[in-house]
């Protein structure tokens, strides 16, 4: 396993502090490594419900040029994005 090294303001380091003591985590690393889990969970979740509602709607019309010089995902953040706008909803859409 390789390492990282972080800084935390202090007020977060004796959170992290207090949440080992807890016994839940061995150590700060254990902890940290348990929130970058749940953090990656998370967001695939997101991603897997955001396909299929995306599946279940209108369909996306992406040229295969514009995916090749963007990449899939880039391509369809901003079709989302100007989608959200067209509906005056921007500042409401997830980031």
């Amino acid at each position: 396993m390789t390492s990282l090294n972080i800084s935390l303001p202090e007020a977060l380091k004796n959170y992290v502090e207090g949440q080992v003591a807890s016994g839940d985590w061995g150590t700060p690393s254990e902890y940290v490594r348990e929130l970058i889990r749940q953090d990656k969970e998370r967001r695939l979740g997101n991603l897997e419900q955001d396909l299929l509602a995306a599946a279940r709607g209108p369909k996306i019309d992406l040229p295969i040029a514009e995916i090749r010089r963007k990449g899939l995902i880039p391509a369809l953040r901003e079709r989302s994005r100007r989608r959200w706008k067209s509906f005056g909803l921007y500042s409401a859409m997830p980031q």
